[in-house]
């Protein structure tokens, strides 16, 4: 009787979805023009870099706390995460030169775990169990509309003079994003009562799981690809003839294949219970389309092998957080973090290798193309616990 008057709450995933595609839009503002934004505040092409990759590492650091807030507190963490996100934007309008953009990025950053690890918590809250599958998805898949938001912003504003309009627009976004959820948030989700607390208790659990750890450890590398392509392709690309403006409408369009596949691959993949065959195809695929941008590069070959890339690999994410919905209970906020915290571990490493590489786009690419494949064994090995997951209770 209780269920029947349960219903799903879809504008709170639609407010989710904003905020998520904000925090993607600060993380990435200048991912498509490295090199004007290097000319412009006067700084390497890999301090620009790392502006991104300032994401990663804090989040490695802040993935769990962040899991176990969201266990306790969870419209308050994901609200803080959202306020957050906003304000790191403004402050980097404080001032036209580095320091500030820097300053603002870190405290992006620190918001942007409260806000994605929340994407399983959101869906178990405010969506009936039959809609979950779909919200994840769609959840997932408004988080790269954000990559799709900044890559348009860079290609528009691709010129020097052009920059401070692009972090004026993403800084409204940002704070719209944040007012939206407030406001869709104002009462608790009636699907699952709020967490006991954090405690050690709830990483055990996350963590004694088998299935838990594999995916941790799978999630290091498709991440360290996608972060490493889209903080330097720009750059690697450079060397070809291949203008800012160029690559940053090739990492929209990969990510507009992103969010297509992310929306449309994981619901069909997980009805017929292929998730390990996809993930070995999509890393598979992954390792030679960066060989054949290695060996070919050229404006023709990033947008064949780069679109490729979006429409395979970011569907490994939601349908990930989809076995990790399904097999954690109480501790999903901290066992989502584990994976994120993992991904971006690897999103850091790979894009600290490239970022040492960017002078050298050959070695850059074929490293990227090693990454990939050294995880299709792992991707292969989750079929029988993926198998166990699925069968009959």
């Amino acid at each position: 009787m209780v269920e029947v008057r349960l219903r799903s709450r879809w504008g709170a995933i639609a407010a989710f979805a904003v905020v998520g595609a904000a925090t993607q839009l600060v993380w990435l503002n200048f991912a498509g023009v490295t090199t004007v934004a290097a000319e412009r505040y006067d700084v390497s092409e890999n301090a620009i870099g790392w502006l991104a990759q300032v994401f990663p590492l804090l989040y490695v650091v802040l993935a769990i706390p962040a899991g176990l807030i969201l266990d306790k507190w969870f419209r308050s963490g994901l609200i803080a995460g959202a306020v957050l996100t906003a304000l790191g934007a403004l402050l980097r309008l404080g001032g036209d030169d580095y320091g500030w953009l820097l300053a603002g990025q870190i405290v992006a950053s620190v918001a942007q775990p409260l806000v994605l690890n929340a994407v399983t918590g959101i869906t178990g809250r405010y969506l009936a169990e039959k809609d979950r599958p779909t919200g994840i998805a769609a959840g997932t898949a408004s988080i790269f509309a954000g990559m799709v938001i900044a890559f348009l912003l860079s290609a528009v504003f691709a010129d020097s003079n052009e920059l401070p309009t692009m972090l004026w627009l993403t800084a409204i976004f940002s704070v719209l994003a944040a007012a939206y959820l407030i406001v869709a948030l104002r009462k608790p989700g009636e699907h699952k009562v709020e967490r006991r607390g954090p405690s050690r208790g709830a990483l055990q659990t996350a963590w004694g799981d088998p299935l838990i750890r594999r995916l941790c450890v799978l999630a290091i590398f498709p991440f360290g690809v996608f972060v490493a392509m889209t903080t330097f392709s720009q750059a690697l690309l450079e060397p070809a003839g291949v203008s800012a403006g160029t690559a940053s409408t090739i990492l929209l369009i990969n990510v507009v294949a992103g969010v297509i596949g992310s929306a449309v691959v994981p619901i069909l993949v997980v009805r017929r219970h292929a998730e390990s065959a996809l993930l070995v195809a999509s890393l598979s695929v992954t390792a030679l389309a960066c060989v054949a941008l290695a060996l070919w590069p050229g404006v023709a070959m990033g947008f064949i092998a780069i679109t490729v890339i979006g429409f395979l690999l970011l569907p490994a994410l939601p349908i990930v957080l989809e076995l990790v919905e399904r097999r954690t209970g109480e501790a999903e906020g901290t066992a989502a973090g584990l994976i994120w915290m993992a991904g971006n571990l690897g999103g850091l490493l790979v894009a600290i290798a490239v970022g040492v590489l960017v002078d050298h786009p050959l070695a850059a690419f074929l490293v990227m193309a090693g990454v990939a494949l050294i995880a299709v064994p792992g991707a292969r090995a989750l079929r029988r616990p993926i198998a166990e997951l699925d069968a009959p209770k």
